[in-house]
């Protein structure tokens, strides 16, 4: 073969480029070369060299939720590949696009035991929409076609492709290019369920709406607005949709999905019809707002709901998520005036914020870390707040204004997906300040890309919540048993870990020190690590309050 003749490799590229792929996440291998240095050439594609595949696959994903376009991962075989398998997987379960690919051992030895030789295909086919092996030159642009059309189709996902190592090498005839790129339109809700579920909100006395992750992907915020003010109706966010209702609107009531009876879950306990809006069930499990399974459910989505017991659906719409709401709106002139409902929901959970944003104590209470993570952050900035104790109070009483700027894992509410990531985040929306806000467990599972973002010079800021401990695990534990086991450790010297990169490393002494740090740092063109201690006795508090709350409200 002839290093000038186009190969297998080359063609893969131009199908990227056809799809208007600006990025590929990856961490090269001996098996896919052609490939990384197919990309190196490409005029339109950046390649960003990470420090493990994992963090490969999260900036994917968070690339792929920002921008709706399926963020790309690549990786080599074996090892390389089943590392990109936990961002992939969790794009899936968070319905965001991603194509994940990688190298595979050659055709001339796959069908025998042989070095790193692993059904990858198999692997990533429960987590994925379609995974699949690449067998020749010629399945290249069909396949590739595919992959993105799936996984940007509703319900978005993940696709996976294996490209063995002599496939990539191949060379390609001429007349073999990428296939158009086709869109599919907007689709029109069915007049006879628009007219069975005005039915079903005529019939209702105390209807609520839900709005989740299909909501916030559908663009479907300025739509759900005007329903909302329409009919007066509460609007509730899943953990997932926060900000496609903007917390200060006077009809919001937060978000829902804390895992105790939270002041929002009152909102539900009263309703007699729930209004979802691009809700899935994966985002939180339904029994938590109807428990007895006997409230009215009308969802509206671009597919049909998954079957549950406390959520049997009565009416479905399955179309564009804007045009149906609109719709509805049309076709009834009722109010239900039903807003102030939330007054006393949204007063206590600004009222604990308030609260916190004052407590001047050390280690600082989740409350202050939070009320000082709002006030640095503008509207159109974004957070990525881990999974652990961070996630639980960022997601119950950060105020979001917009979708996608407060970013959670909630499918699959993986570990360490926040600083690779805010990088992610920060390709997609360069305009926008990024913050990490991750607790010190899952920081140390991906701090190696502070590397990575100081190489290519994407600046971004990190939150480190220090209490020395898995602090969710112990938070449950302690509600459970009343004690907690093996969830403690020692933390290095943040400080002098992030300095060790280049970073800016900064260490909060009192609780006004907060907010001046991590303005300083959202304002610097480079990456800071900010270690604030936390004082997670607060755990047990919140849910002992919580537990004495009574409803309705």
């Amino acid at each position: 073969m002839s290093l000038t003749e186009p190969t297998v490799a080359d063609l893969l590229v131009r199908c990227l480029e056809r799809e208007g792929v600006r990025f590929v996440f990856g961490l090269p291998g001996e098996e896919n070369i052609l490939f990384t240095d197919a990309v190196s050439r490409s005029s339109s594609i950046r390649y960003v060299l990470v420090r493990h595949e994992q963090a490969a696959s999260f900036m994917a994903e968070i690339y792929g939720r920002i921008t709706g376009q399926a963020g790309v991962c690549s990786s080599t075989l074996g090892p390389g590949a089943i590392n990109l398998l936990l961002g992939t997987a969790d794009a899936t379960t968070n319905s965001t696009p991603v194509v994940a690919i990688s190298a595979q051992v050659g055709l001339n030895r796959i069908y025998k035991e042989s070095h790193q030789s692993v059904d990858l295909v198999s692997m990533f086919d429960p987590v994925t929409k379609w995974s699949a092996l690449v067998p020749n030159a010629a399945a290249v642009p069909e396949m590739m076609r595919k992959a993105f059309k799936l996984a940007q189709t509703e319900r978005p996902g993940a696709v996976y492709l294996a490209v063995p190592e002599d496939v990539e090498s191949m060379a390609v005839p001429a007349p073999l290019v990428p296939l158009a790129v086709n869109v599919p339109r907007p689709d029109e809700p069915s007049q006879s369920q628009i007219d069975r579920a005005v039915q079903v909100l005529l019939s209702s006395q105390r209807p609520v709406v839900l709005a989740g992750h299909g909501a916030a992907r559908a663009g479907a915020g300025e739509a759900l607005i005007r329903f909302s003010e329409h009919l007066g109706l509460p609007v509730a966010t899943t953990f997932h949709g926060k900000g496609v209702f903007p917390d200060d609107h006077p009809n919001a009531l937060g978000s829902v999905g804390f895992m105790h009876h939270d002041y929002v879950n009152f909102g539900f306990d009263e309703a007699d019809v729930i209004i979802s809006v691009g809700y899935e069930l994966q985002e939180f499990d339904p029994v938590r707002i109807n428990p007895e399974g006997d409230k009215r459910i009308l969802h509206l989505s671009r597919f049909p709901a998954e079957v549950d017991n406390h959520y049997t659906v009565e009416v479905g719409v399955q179309a564009d998520l804007g045009r149906t709401l609109d719709a509805l709106s049309r076709a009834t002139d009722r109010r239900f005036d039903r807003a102030t409902s939330g007054e006393r929901i949204r007063g206590l959970l600004a009222g604990e914020l308030a609260r916190g944003a004052a407590d001047d104590s050390f280690p600082l209470i989740p409350q202050r870390i939070v009320a000082d993570t709002r006030a640095a952050l503008g509207r159109h900035d974004i957070v990525l707040a881990d999974t652990g104790a961070v996630k639980m109070w960022m997601a119950r009483l950060y105020p979001t204004f917009e979708p996608n700027t407060c970013l959670l894992s909630n499918g699959l509410s993986t570990m360490a997906f926040s600083v690779p990531g805010a990088i992610g985040a920060k390709l997609a929306r360069p305009q926008s300040r990024v913050l990490a806000a991750v607790g010190d467990g899952a920081f140390l599972m991906n701090s190696q890309e502070i590397e990575t973002a100081l190489r290519e010079r994407v600046p971004i800021a990190i939150l480190v919540w220090v209490d020395d401990a898995y602090g969710l695990i112990k938070w449950k534990m302690e509600m459970e048993l009343g004690h907690s086991t093996a969830t403690g450790f020692t933390n290095p010297d943040f400080v002098a870990y992030a300095e060790s990169f280049g970073a800016c490393g900064i260490r909060i002494t009192e609780a006004g020190q907060l907010l001046p740090a991590l303005r300083e740092a959202l304002a610097a063109d480079t990456v800071s690590v900010i270690a604030c201690p936390v004082d997670y006795s607060e755990n047990l508090r919140l849910t002992e309050s919580l537990g004495e709350l009574d409803g309705p409200f």
